[in-house]
């Protein structure tokens, strides 16, 4: 499907060059028992601060942040007897303390329990930030925190946990860290999301050890993708990684949100800057090209530590904070395009964040351990953790689909590695994840039939149905788990007609000349895919006997309209249609690449050789003889239909043998196309010649 110029993701990540969704999620959570954890008590002031001291994180901001860890304490008010945080007073309240310059009130929460009759403690910290405005997802407040497991009888450090972008992606890890290495955190711009580094390189996350770097995070590998098979299943920092992140404006009751009456002190510019900006990721009708990536800004340190950093931050005991109750704020959205079925629906956005003090990682931060094998080795360490349970998880990488340079004008795509990053959303789940690296990942999934969409700035959406199962992970798409993506400006809709017809199709699937299958899910009668205008490909349905039926489809590049395959059938008919179809495609080709080519004096009236004529009788008798082994089994011939089909497989071995005469005489391109569609019409006629439905 690829070729040397396509993807290699683990190359790209050994040299350092890689780069849905929900900050208020819980992460960790599994679809599986797992084993109870223990108890925890609240540490003593004195030994939580001591932890709180030793292990304060390095905070690491993107030059375009504009939002840091702040104190929510000012922003409070009531409401019904209880102290709130509103959204409003504290994005406002936020950006008017920070006309100075300086970001206001600099501070981190921490928190550290102990597990009952047992060595293990845990000091947490927790970031606040009045907003959140991230490629995909946008919400007033936000908290993101890092977990510190640290033996207390040996003193050191057992596990670091990073809160990654969503629960649906494995939080960032690092198993046992260096006990005399503070913990360093990279913020991803906008949602504060937070990747490990524990590295040499403090402002960068390395996700592969390369030479004398390992790396940042001992998260286990991807499963199911040979290509990502040492690739480790994290978020991480997409920007950083050489990939480019399309950020959204946030809007409130149609208008942007910096608008609004009650942000006075908000402007445009206090929002991501506008040179990373798109206003919607549907208004886009091709891919931007020039977003840059992650850029180191301030550096937060606290103690005697901040010496060497921008700015200082307090630590507070988040316990100080605990009578805040609530974080609010009315729903925000933008349109962003998700196909359900043929019609585009609409994904909506979270509004708000919980208080941590309200979540179950606070008091059993074990809750928060989104690695498996993690779990497994901390549970054999300690008594206090219980077993790990296996993890439901989809997978996939995304890519994009372009015009092949091995095939001729407008009939033949390859993929190749995508630089801007996209959303993945399953219609099970109220939450969009963002790629990283390319990767789609989905994890925490129930058991059963889902659709997975992506989506991108630009792009045409991709949506298809993958059924999970229980105990491992599932590779969504056709090929190698490979979804290529088509920039709208080329994308061109390919929709099968409703179920009304005689076939109950159970599956399509779509496959190119050159870049092989580019589709494959589950169907209910109906189903759409966007494909590149620039190919010419092999549409195959299958109903629920497992009967195969196939149709060809060559979008025109100049036509604005889709193509749609009414009422579609399996059996001997359809599959022997379409051999003659794309037998007579490939003659009709060869004639219109060759006339006028040559002026060798064995060339015909035509300017075609020997070899050409010899290679265009060949199609056009493999034509003649699948058609009529159609007519047979419209008629219920079988016994002839079959016949005739057996002469269709000779004649094919005898277009092989022409092409090879014809070697030379025809343009490059187009052998390579006539070779690729040999191969499909004579697996075609296989299933043609054993196939039971006439």
């Amino acid at each position: 499907m690829t070729d040397e110029t396509t993807v290699d993701l683990n190359r790209r990540t050994v040299l350092g060059a890689m780069a849905g969704l929900s900050g208020t999620a819980l992460a960790g959570c599994s679809a599986f028992e797992q084993g109870d954890d223990g108890e925890t008590n609240q540490l003593d002031d004195e030994t939580a601060r001591e932890l709180a001291t030793r292990f304060a994180p390095t905070l690491y901001f993107d030059s375009r942040e504009p939002w840091f860890p702040t104190d929510p304490e000012p922003y409070t008010s009531e409401r019904d007897g209880e102290t709130i945080v509103d959204g409003f007073d504290a994005f406002d309240g936020y950006h008017e303390r920070y006309s100075d310059g300086e970001p206001p009130n600099p501070t981190v929460l921490y928190h550290a329990v102990e597990y009952e009759e047992s060595p293990l403690a845990v000091v947490q910290f927790w970031c606040y930030s009045a907003f959140d405005q991230f490629t995909t997802n946008f919400h007033w407040h936000d908290w993101e925190v890092l977990h510190v497991f640290v033996d207390t009888e040996t003193d050191e450090p057992q596990l670091y946990v990073a809160s990654s972008h969503s629960r649906k992606v494995p939080n960032n890890e690092f198993l046992d860290p260096d006990p005399e290495l503070v913990p360093r955190i990279l913020s991803e711009l906008g949602s504060h999301s937070s990747a490990l580094s524990v590295n040499d390189v403090p402002d960068r996350f390395q996700r592969i050890a390369d030479g004398d770097l390992f790396a940042d995070i001992t998260n286990t590998a991807i499963e199911g993708i040979e290509d990502l098979a040492d690739y480790p299943l994290a978020y991480g920092l997409p920007r950083d990684e050489g990939s480019r992140l399309p950020y959204l404006v946030p809007e409130y009751e149609g208008e942007p949100i910096y608008e609004h009456k009650k942000l006075p002190s908000v402007t445009e510019e206090s929002l991501i800057s506008g040179d990373i900006t798109v206003r919607s990721l549907d208004a886009l009708t091709s891919p931007p090209t020039d977003l840059p990536t992650r850029e180191t800004g301030l550096v937060f340190q606290h103690g005697e530590r901040s010496a060497d950093a921008d700015i200082e931050y307090e630590l507070v005991p988040s316990t100080e904070r605990e009578h805040i109750a609530e974080f609010t704020g009315p729903q925000l959205s933008f349109e962003f395009a998700v196909p359900d079925l043929v019609e585009d629906a609409l994904a909506g956005h979270l509004t708000t964040t919980g208080t941590p003090w309200s979540q179950p990682r606070y008091e059993n931060p074990a809750a928060d351990i989104s690695v498996p094998n993690h779990r497994a080795e901390l549970a054999d360490r300690y008594d206090a953790i219980g077993d790990a349970a296996p993890i439901n998880t989809v997978v996939s990488r995304v890519t994009d689909a372009v015009a092949s340079e091995d095939a001729p004008d407008d009939e033949g795509l390859t993929t190749v590695e995508s630089s801007l990053e996209s959303v993945v959303l399953l219609e099970s789940e109220p939450e969009a994840v963002p790629t990283f690296g390319g990767v789609a990942v989905a994890q925490d999934v129930p058991a059963g039939d889902h659709r997975l969409t992506v989506n991108g700035a630009g792009k045409a959406p991709h949506s298809e149905r993958v059924s999970v199962s229980d105990g491992g992970s599932t590779t969504a798409a056709g090929v190698d788990g490979e979804i290529p993506l088509v920039a709208r400006d080329r994308a061109t809709k390919v929709e099968l007609g409703d179920d009304s017809g005689s076939t109950d199709l159970a599956a399509v699937a779509v496959e190119d000349d050159f870049a092989g299958r580019l589709y494959e899910s589950p169907a209910d009668g109906t189903d759409a895919v966007y494909v590149h205008d620039g190919g010419a490909y092999t549409t195959e349905v299958r109903d629920g006997d497992d009967a195969v039926g196939a149709y060809r489809v060559n979008p025109d590049p100049d036509s604005d309209s889709g193509v749609r395959i009414e009422r579609p059938e399996t059996g001997k008919a359809s599959l022997s249609e379409f051999v003659a179809e794309i037998a007579e495609e490939t003659r009709a080709a060869v004639e219109s690449r060759t006339e006028g080519d040559s002026d060798d004096d064995d060339d015909d009236d035509n300017g075609s050789s020997n070899g050409v004529n010899g290679l265009e009788r060949a199609l056009a008798a493999v034509a003649e003889s699948a058609q009529r082994a159609a007519e047979r089994a419209r008629d219920s011939d079988r016994g002839n239909a079959d016949k005739q089909l057996e002469a269709v497989r000779n004649r094919l071995e005898r277009v092989t043998t022409r092409l090879a005469e014809a070697e030379g005489e025809i343009p490059d391109s187009l052998s390579k196309a006539t070779a690729n569609r040999l191969e499909q019409a004579d697996r075609r006629s296989r299933q043609a010649r054993d196939a039971e439905k006439l």
